[in-house]
């Protein structure tokens, strides 16, 4: 689960420490949403009476998992790249073309994951806002914004460090 990127030392050190971080909880999320599933399909099939918790219980840990997954995106440069443009230039303006993005995408998921998120967080909790069956402060579910922003930032910054000297090869290019 980890193709760690090359780059500076300080770079793959933060690398992997927001890795060794993240894909536990990717994890525990994942395997916590195919239990609750389970649990769901066994109550409401094999016991005829369906669990009321697990629909809500299933919907927030997909929110996480969604976001956690994108930030662990970030991180193996993952996702969907145009390289239309990249591919005619020449691999210093690569670089800096590279750099740019990395910076709009940062600046893009702090304003709207980390401070909205932060805003939105806030908000729910403040209002004491609550989920329907469990009763469970929303503030907590909503928390999976700011914490997978943090994450994308951090390996943003790793991919800015690297994409320093050299420019950074997409996922699955050596």
């Amino acid at each position: 689960m980890t193709s760690q990127p090359g780059g500076s030392q300080k770079s793959l050190a933060l690398h992997k420490f927001l890795n060794k971080l993240l894909e536990p909880l990717l994890i525990t999320a994942l395997t916590m949403l195919v239990f609750v599933v389970l649990w769901q399909v066994f109550s409401r099939y094999v016991l005829q009476s369906p669990s009321t918790a697990t629909d809500e219980v299933a919907r927030f840990l997909l929110m996480w998992l969604t976001l956690l997954g994108a930030a662990w995106v970030v991180g193996q440069r993952g996702h969907l790249a145009i390289d239309l443009l990249s591919g005619n230039l020449s691999t210093k303006n690569v670089v800096t073309l590279q750099r740019l993005l990395i910076v709009l995408m940062a600046i893009f998921t702090m304003a709207v994951l980390i401070i909205g998120g932060i805003s939105l967080v806030h908000v729910t909790l403040t209002l004491a806002q609550t989920s329907t069956v469990l009763q469970l402060p929303m503030g907590y579910v909503y928390l999976a914004l700011p914490v997978s922003g943090v994450f994308m930032v951090g390996f943003n910054l790793c991919a800015f460090i690297q994409a320093k000297s050299e420019a950074l090869p997409l996922h699955g290019e050596e």
